[in-house]
């Protein structure tokens, strides 16, 4: 008979399984969501994915993720300004929702904290798979967050902002989020915080036919952070969502991004931008299923790598057999800017259908030294060239959202990061 050891846990994969223990009982949910989390719980006893899983082949979760801070409830998180002005703010701060809820015509709010104590959230505490180690962490912990009720017809002017605040120890929160048919909304995510904490977060977007949605993820938490979060849509018949994601900053990131076109007609666009600096890792994961037919995506991420960063983006498109003119594109362009950093690209699409046009591309490169030598040969300094070079080559990027205070907010969030790493 061949008999297998168990692996020895790591000091992290203890951490976790002795904070579910001694944290179980003061979790949110009646019995039908206990089960849930327990189900979680034995996907992580299980162990950390590490590069044998492919999904996590770049990221090995069990090597990288090598200390899991206790929860401080006495820490004390701040409110941040909204992005936009004029937002409606929903925060979360270190875990906990806020019991007042805002006024906004067309939208209904519900603390989430609601949701696990009357069981009615048990089912979305379903784990994906083996390999969803974000989804069994957050299941496991998640206490608190936001459910957003868009009603059908609604068109939202201001932006509604969900905010993820942690400063130290364990944050785990969720924001499902609804929009009626023909709704129109702008949401803004902010993950953010002052401490080496541990962060999960989870959003589900269920779009309705002819809805139209912009999300962005701004996600700038400090360098002795970790954050793993995940993004999923499921898009209705001619419905629209644009995604645009901003990582500028954390220690160690995984943002996966799954979504779903269920409804003939509709539209996919996701726009990314990472600034990867010191001896980060950033991880961005992307599985897009195109399950119906005359659907549509385009997929475009720009990566600035210094120092001794290293970046991943893994990009998956599947479009299943009955999905016929299936038009899906997806690139990754990036700016290696040191010779210590590195970027992984892994875009891939798996086509079942014989009537579509697909295609994707990458490209890893230095700055061009003829347009560097343009710039410095009119008067422009090296240092001062380069940056004007870089920031273009992600300014294309925010441009294309062609809404002025958006793309102001977002280039000033790059105006931060340079002064800080350019």
């Amino acid at each position: 008979m061949n008999m297998h050891a168990q692996p020895q846990r790591t000091s992290a994969e203890t951490a976790l399984l002795e904070a579910y223990d001694s944290r179980l009982s003061v979790l949110p949910g009646d019995g039908t969501v206990t089960i849930k989390r327990d189900d979680a719980l034995e996907v992580l006893k299980a162990g950390l994915p590490t590069k044998r899983i492919e999904a996590w082949h770049y990221t090995d979760l069990r090597r990288l993720l090598t200390a899991v801070p206790q929860y401080d409830d006495a820490a004390s998180a701040r409110k941040l300004d909204a992005l936009l002005e004029g937002s409606t703010v929903l925060p979360v701060l270190n875990g906990v929702s806020s019991d007042k809820m805002p006024t906004v015509d067309g939208v209904t709010f519900q603390r989430l904290d609601e949701k696990l104590r009357d069981g009615s959230f048990a089912p979305a505490l379903e784990v994906k798979g083996s390999d969803d180690a974000i989804g069994a962490l957050n299941a496991a912990f998640v206490a608190d967050g936001y459910f957003v009720d868009i009603a059908a017809g609604a068109e939202i002017e201001a932006p509604i902002e969900l905010q993820n605040i942690q400063a130290g120890g364990q944050t785990h929160s969720r924001f499902p989020v609804r929009v009626g048919d023909g709704a129109k909304v702008t949401i803004v995510e902010r993950q953010a915080g002052e401490g080496a904490g541990l962060s999960t977060s989870i959003s589900h977007l269920l779009l309705g036919k002819g809805a139209e949605v912009l999300w962005l993820i701004v996600q700038d938490q400090p360098d002795s952070a970790t954050y793993l979060g995940q993004f999923n849509a499921e898009l209705g018949a001619d419905s629209r969502l644009t995604l645009f994601f901003m990582n500028a900053g954390c220690k160690l990131v995984r943002q996966e991004v799954r979504v779903a076109t269920t409804g003939e007609g509709s539209d996919f666009q996701m726009r990314g931008i990472n600034l990867l600096s010191g001896d980060t890792h950033t991880d961005v994961t992307m599985v897009l299923d195109h399950k119906v037919p005359n659907t549509g995506s385009r997929e475009l991420v720009r990566n600035v790598v210094t120092g001794k960063a290293r970046g991943v983006f893994q990009g998956r498109i599947n479009v299943h057999q009955i999905a016929q003119k299936t038009d899906a594109k997806m690139a990754c362009n990036t700016l290696l800017l040191s010779d210590d950093g590195e970027f992984s690209t892994k875009p891939e699409l798996e086509i079942f259908a014989d009537d579509v046009a697909c295609g994707h591309g990458a490209t890893v490169k230095e700055i061009d030294h003829n347009h560097l030598f343009y710039l410095m040969a009119r008067g422009i300094d090296e240092k001062t060239a380069r940056g004007l070079l870089v920031k273009a080559f992600l300014a294309e990027v925010i441009e294309e959202l062609e809404v002025e205070p958006i793309v102001e907010a977002l280039e000033a969030r790059l105006e931060d990061w340079f002064a800080t790493h350019g």
